[in-house]
């Protein structure tokens, strides 16, 4: 973990305005993902009719049918753009926002586009090991998921308004 000494935590400091680096806890971690998740379907569902639309404007057919491969690939670049577009730009998505949680790298500066992608895969892999990627975060020393690790960030809580 970055210590207040050295020069990552200073720009980690910096960057969230708190002189900590908590890791936030697994339920409050699992309030934004939900938060985040009620906000990114609809974009999923908007950009799978989205696909229909073109193969009936394209093909002229009136029933389209997506090949189920193809609405799980749109699903997941709707989900990868979604949370790096955010993470670039803030590094918080709308409900770690709500829930003053903060990804930034282990420099503490602002996440790259690279690892928001590598972060991204991480998390499918994560997911795709019974969650153990997730539940990692647990038995971690540092508080960190194994996508956190593979892409080089973090995630640290913020203080509240009018604190630190």
């Amino acid at each position: 973990m970055l210590g207040p000494a050295d020069k990552g935590g200073a720009k980690l400091r910096a960057m969230t305005d708190t002189p900590t680096t908590i890791s936030p806890g697994l339920p409050r971690r699992l309030a934004a993902l939900i938060y985040d998740i009620l906000l990114v379907l609809p974009l999923i569902m908007l950009s799978v009719a989205a696909g229909l639309f073109l193969l009936t404007v394209l093909q002229g057919n009136a029933d389209p049918v997506l090949n189920p491969h193809v609405v799980q690939l749109i699903a997941l670049l709707c989900v990868m753009a979604f949370f790096s577009a955010f993470w670039r730009k803030k590094g918080q998505t709308l409900g770690m926002q709500a829930w003053r949680i903060q990804l930034v790298s282990d420099r503490g500066e602002r996440v790259s586009l690279a690892q928001c992608l590598r972060r991204c895969l991480g998390a499918v892999v994560s997911a795709a090991c019974l969650g153990a990627g997730y539940w990692w975060c647990l038995f971690d020393r540092e508080g960190r998921y194994w996508h956190d690790r593979w892409s080089g960030t973090r995630l640290v809580l913020l203080p509240k308004k009018g604190q630190g």
